[in-house]
Parts: C-alpha cells; structure tokens; sequence
C-alpha cells in the first residue's frame, strides 16, 4: 500500500473552500482518503509522514490555456529546425509548467495525441493533458500562417490535422478530424490574434452558421468548444453560438457579460500574455505596425475583463504560455488580485473554476476525499500575499497522484 500523511499543515480549498487550520491529509493510492486533525495517531499506517511544519497546501493548479509545444510561435523555427527538436522543447516545456505548481493543464492547440499519451505513461515530467490538437482557422484566419510568399509555416506530418477549413460542411468535418486525433475539446480561432500574419485582431472570422455547426457537432462528440476572440464581433457571435469559453475575451463589455452568465459560458482572461505582448509593445519588440494596436488593446482588456468579473462572469486561469516564457504560470493569479480578487477568491479561480472550464471537477480542483491528490506546497501564506506563488522557488513540493514530482523541502 502506498500512503502517505502530511501533518501539521492549513488546507487552503478544502470542501466548500474552507481553510482548514492546524491538520492533515492521508493520501491512498494516489487519491486523498481523509483529512482530520489526529491521523498521526497510528504512524504504522502509512508508507511515509511529512510535517508541513505550518505550511500551506492547495489543490494542484489547472492552467485552462497552454501551448506546450509553442516557444514564441517564431514560425521560422518550424522551418529550420529538425521536427524532433520541436518535440523536446515541447518536453521542457512540460517540466517547467509542473514545476511551477500546475499540475494539469488544457492545451489550447498543438500537443497531440502522442504528447498526451507519453505523458500519461510519465515518460517525462509533465502535467495531466487535455488537448485541441489543432485550432480551426478559416483561410486567412489566426491560425493560417501560410505567408504571402506561399510558404506554409504550419508544423506537418502524418496523423496532425491542419487548421484551415471552411463553410458549414467543411467545418463539421474538420471537428470530426480533430475529434479523430485524440482532441478533448476543440480550439476555435472566432477573431483575428495580435501574432497573425494575416489577420487583424477585430477580425470576425467564422460566421454565425460555421460556429453554430462546429458547436452542435462537437457537442454530438460529447466536447466543449472553447473559442479564441478578441474582437467584439466575434465575441458576440460565440456567445450566441453557446461555446463553453472564451479566450482572452478583449472586448467584452456589460451586455454580452450578461449574456455570458446567463449561458454558463466561462473566460479565461490571460491576463500573463496581454501584459506580455503589452510590455513588448512599449519597448518596441514588436514590428512597428503592430504597436499602437497592441497597446490600445491591452487597454481596453484590463477594463473589459473587470467589468465581466463584477458582471459575474465565470473566470478561469488561463496564461498562453507559449506564446510567451513557459514556467511563469502562477504570475496570472497576481493579476487577478489586481482586478479585486481576494487571494482566496483567484486561488480557487487557478484551481476548481479551471478544472470545472475543463470538465475535471469530480477528479482535481479542491482538496477532498476522492479526488486525486495532485497538490502544492508552501511555507509562505499565499492568503497574505499571492504574489509568493509566482516565484516557483517558493513551490516546495508538487504531488501529481500522490506521488511527489516536485520536492525542494526535505
């Protein structure tokens, strides 16, 4: 029997988000048995018992919007470089995102089937995948990197879909292509992105009839649609398709959070990435075309995603990473704090509202008996200050089914 006990500890998600001051978790078999005050009694039952020493323990961390295999979407890596070093930076990136205390993550476009299963079979570090394989992207669309010269800087090779689809039949069969795959979910480009080679971010890209088809056969393959926009026009049209979640969500304004709530549709802000290409866009990192839209529209997303907030929006935790620097996760949940988020109230957005967006609930996202024991540790109190979370050295230990895959502590 593998078991474990971690004493004299404060439970920060445990049932009904309590915290819980002053106690312990038994760990079985990868899951958590019990949490009680006085399970050190009978120390013979357990393989192994660590005294938190006061520290903090939270549910492991859901990443709702992760590139693994992205490193800045340089396109002409993809060009220069042997396809099996993209793989391996893919592996790295896996690594550090666990480190960071995430210990599952939803992978919004380009691990594949076989990435999801190496790490499954823990052939490396790596947190739990749900992927999209593939986003979908109508010609020209975000996600349509093929350049005006004609080259197609999409990464290829056999059994991974391409992005490009369009028109209503052509849209249900690309759903069904990248269902085929091994997708979880499926990844919708509905406007335009601030890296596309072809698209501005206003840009509506599916219509109304494309999106709706895409919706109900995914929903007929029993998965969610989660749809990128950034624009107010495809916003609103993926709100009155029924996606399950939109991605960055810029242009949302009181209304159509309204419409959001009302239809149970969750947002994941990125706030990480905005602040990101905000602050490249100031130090002139970016090509000068792209400037003053990319300032204007980190703008308008910090007063647009707190309005949702205080509309009741669902938000999740979601960083993009990808398109910038892996291993930053947790720095989203400061963002949060900023909004006007209590640290408790972004925690639980980092892990349970992430893991309901990724329909895991019953499985990860608060520390209860039954769920599967993927854990973080820490001696700082994240509820005084939440920034403690984004300096991954102050991630002791990371537990991913009960088994420590992270230990600095001991």
């Amino acid at each position: 029997m593998n078991s474990t006990l971690m004493k004299n500890i404060t439970l920060i998600g445990a049932a009904n988000w309590e915290v819980k001051e002053n106690t312990s978790i038994a760990i079985e078999n990868g899951k958590i048995k019990e949490i009680g005050e006085d399970l050190s009694k009978n120390p013979s039952n357990y393989s192994q018992i660590i005294d938190g020493e006061d520290g903090f323990l939270m549910p492991g961390f859901v990443d709702a919007h992760v590139h693994l295999m992205a490193n800045g979407f340089h396109n002409e890596d993809n060009m220069n470089n042997p396809l099996s070093y993209y793989f391996y930076k893919g592996l790295n990136a896996a690594k550090l995102t666990l480190e960071t205390g995430v210990t599952t993550v939803r992978d919004c476009g380009l691990a594949d089937y076989g990435f999801k299963l190496a790490a499954k079979d823990k052939l490396f570090p790596s947190p739990k995948l749900q992927i999209s394989v593939m986003p979908l992207s109508i010609t020209g669309g975000h996600f349509d990197i093929t350049l005006k010269s004609g080259h197609d800087m999409i990464v290829r090779y056999p059994g991974f879909p391409h992005p490009i689809c369009n028109g209503v039949e052509g849209v249900i069969a690309k759903t069904r292509e990248v269902a085929r795959a091994g997708a979880d979910f499926i990844k919708v480009m509905a406007t335009g992105g601030t890296i596309s080679a072809n698209d501005k971010t206003d840009d509506i890209q599916f219509n109304i009839k494309e999106l709706k088809a895409i919706v109900s056969e995914a929903n007929r393959l029993d998965r969610k649609v989660a749809t990128h926009c950034h624009g107010y026009g495809g916003l609103k049209l993926s709100i009155k398709a029924n996606v399950h979640s939109i991605e960055h969500g810029t242009s949302v304004d009181k209304k159509n959070a309204k419409s959001m709530v009302e239809k149970d549709i969750f947002l994941i802000p990125t706030f990480s990435v905005m602040k990101n290409q905000e602050i490249a866009a100031k130090n002139h990192l970016l090509e000068d075309h792209k400037i003053e839209g990319t300032l204007k529209l980190a703008k308008i997303h910090g007063e647009n995603i707190e309005i949702a907030y205080n509309q009741g929006v669902k938000i999740a935790m979601g960083t993009d990473s990808g398109v910038q620097e892996h291993g930053n996760n947790l720095s989203e949940l400061g963002y949060f704090v900023r909004m006007g988020m209590s640290p408790l109230e972004a925690i639980m957005a980092g892990t349970l509202n992430s893991a309901k967006c990724s329909c895991l609930q019953d499985e990860i996202g608060s520390i209860e008996p039954g769920k599967s024991a993927d854990l973080v540790f820490t001696k700082k109190n994240p509820l005084d200050e939440i920034s403690v979370l984004e300096d991954k050295n102050n991630i002791l230990m990371v537990f991913q089914d009960g088994e420590i895959v992270k230990n600095k502590y001991y």
